[in-house]
């Protein structure tokens, strides 16, 4: 139900693109502004993983209940999205620190400042993702996409009760079914093909898949940041799912209710709205994201959104708690 994108630029910096594709238009959206030094654990009560963020952060978060998406102060990205694959094994077998399924991409944020440190920080296995129903009653399995100012990314998925990483900077794009190394292998058969001659048209996961991947090939390397930002927009955009279309017999179709892109190197956060098409932004730069500041909350989806940088927006707002069964 949802894209990634992670595009290079001409002048050797990265933007990463994603679109949120959700069954429920009315999905609760906001956006929020983390400061660095925030006692944090993984909500699953006894057990649990504890840290303190290394890292501010800036995250579009959905229903009060789980972090989507966002991009911490060292230029670390990441797009949580559906993978109805997933399975995250059986916690007291397992006897690992537990976290929420809604705390783990924010884990991830807090404490890693590029892909290669949550590689190596993750290569054992450390942690218990502990999932529930999304408020739409759909299951919250997903999986991780990192990519971070070098241009570096990774996959994280759960499958088979044990966490599988890809770690290569040529995994720049992501959808949802089937598991990432099926997706690899179906996008190899339409390379082939060429996406000159032909490319599958619909809505479906590995469709979308294949897609994404010939327009990234084929888009130029834009030195000029103002086209760099539109290549990766018109990219997402070309990728989404109509406003209402969505099959309930097949959850990884649903409509594009929203897309984020990501300048790593500029440290800003667009937001792209469907609802309100029109695009709002975040400079990390203009945040107080140093110690003992407040966490600060913007209502998105609304009437009253208009363009343009939003940090003065936010307002100062208690965390919510994260998505448990």
């Amino acid at each position: 139900m949802c894209t990634r994108v992670l595009y290079g630029t001409g002048n050797g910096t990265f933007l990463t693109g994603r679109n949120m594709d959700w069954s429920d238009v009315h999905m609760q959206t906001d956006l929020w502004a983390f400061p660095r030094g925030m006692a944090r654990d993984g909500g699953t009560g006894e057990g649990t993983v504890r840290w303190t963020s290394a890292y501010g952060s800036v995250v579009v978060a959905v229903y009060d209940l789980a972090v989507s998406d966002g991009l911490n102060e060292a230029g670390l990205a990441g797009n949580l999205l559906y993978l109805v694959e997933s399975d995250f094994g059986d916690a007291a077998a397992r006897g690992k620190p537990t976290i929420s399924v809604g705390a783990w991409l924010q884990y991830m944020l807090d404490n890693y400042a590029t892909v290669a440190e949550a590689v190596a920080a993750m290569g054992d296995d450390p942690l218990t993702i502990i999932t529930a129903d999304a408020p739409n009653g759909k299951p919250a399995t997903v999986h991780i996409a990192l990519s971070d100012a070098g241009g570096d990314s990774a996959i994280f998925e759960f499958v088979g009760g044990a966490l599988k990483i890809h770690h290569s900077a040529d995994y720049r794009v992501m959808t949802n079914s089937p598991v990432y190394d099926q997706q690899l292998a179906i996008n190899a058969y339409w390379d082939l093909i060429g996406g000159q001659h032909f490319l599958p048209g619909t809505i479906n996961a590995a469709d979308r898949f294949a897609r994404a991947s010939y327009n990234l090939k084929s888009t130029p390397k834009f030195t000029d940041p103002r086209a760099a930002l539109a290549a990766i927009f018109s990219q997402m955009r070309a990728v989404s799912t109509p406003l209402g279309l969505s099959d309930p017999d097949k959850p990884n179709i649903s409509s594009t209710l929203w897309r984020t892109v990501i300048d790593h190197d500029a440290r800003r956060y667009f937001f792209d709205s469907v609802i309100n098409p029109s695009v709002i932004w975040l400079d990390l730069d203009k945040l107080d994201l140093g110690p003992g500041a407040a966490a600060r909350k913007l209502k998105l989806q609304q009437p009253e959104d208009t363009g343009g940088e939003v940090s003065g927006r936010l307002e100062a707002a208690e965390p919510f708690e994260f998505l448990v069964p």
